[in-house]
């Protein structure tokens, strides 16, 4: 696994950073043996996964789960690990076991927060204590019940909240920064200031990379976001191989005697 210097020190105009997210080990076996730099192991497990119908009900043991089976799939990538709804902030003690935890117990190289005022302060205290911090302004999904899914940043007064608030977490020592669902020339504008790379989700082309969930990649997400594109269609395939088995098991030719053992001489009654 790559230190996130390595990351830092990329030239983005001539090697953009590729982010996709993983939840799984097979699925970051595949993203990892692709050259995706960094897997984020999103709390998006909540509804790309589980069910959920936001992130919100994720839990820290979850997140924890599936991170060490994300390192575990992960050779070459930083595994990035997503800190859930109010595993941080409510306390400062509290929140630096949560994120030391997904380095330690975990594999994770860095952790997420979903950012605002109150992590410049805990982003500087968690990088003091040796945990790399990935900062994510704009559209922070953890925050649906007050801003809910729009696009950030419209007018000139958010617009500027986010610059002041990328600068500051960049003073505070995050090594990156993710800007989802904002207007592509704001985004122009704070990859501009900033020193740290920048990774955009629905912020146009200009940040220093680019990160999307793996099910609106691969073409498994029913309702993909309006700034996600499906590369393949992992869904038509499934479909048709789960049809296929069914129809085989029905119309008895699976098992065939290809899968199928027979031990001469067993004497049964």
């Amino acid at each position: 696994m790559p230190s996130v210097r390595e990351i830092v020190d990329r030239d983005p105009e001539a090697d953009p950073i590729t982010v996709l997210t993983a939840y799984d080990t097979p699925t970051a076996r595949i993203v990892d043996d692709a050259g995706i730099d960094v897997v984020l192991v999103g709390d998006s497990i909540g509804d790309a996964v589980l069910g959920h119908g936001s992130s919100l009900p994720v839990a820290l043991d979850t997140m924890a789960t599936h991170t060490a089976a994300v390192a575990r799939g992960v050779d070459d990538a930083l595994v990035v690990a997503d800190l859930p709804f109010l595993s941080y902030g409510v306390s400062e003690a509290e929140s630096l076991r949560n994120a030391g935890r997904m380095l330690k117990e975990a594999g994770a190289g860095a952790v997420k927060l979903e950012s605002g005022p109150h992590t410049v302060e805990l982003t500087r205290r968690l990088v003091e204590l040796g945990i790399p911090v990935q900062a994510h302004l704009g559209l922070t999904p953890q925050h649906i019940n007050r801003v809910g899914l729009q696009r950030q940043g419209t007018d000139e007064a958010a617009a500027a909240e986010i610059l002041d608030l990328a600068e500051a977490h960049e003073e505070a020592g995050a090594f990156s920064l993710i800007l989802e669902h904002i207007p592509a020339n704001l985004a122009a504008l704070v990859t501009d200031e900033l020193n740290i790379p920048t990774i955009g989700i629905g912020a146009g082309p200009e940040t220093d990379g680019q990160v999307l969930v793996v099910n609106d990649v691969v073409g498994l997400s029913e309702h993909p976001p309006p700034f996600a594109t499906a590369f393949g269609n992992v869904r038509k395939e499934m479909v048709a191989a789960v049809e296929t088995y069914r129809d085989e098991v029905v119309g008895g030719s699976f098992p065939s005697a290809d899968e199928t053992h027979v031990e001469e001489g067993l004497e049964l009654e």
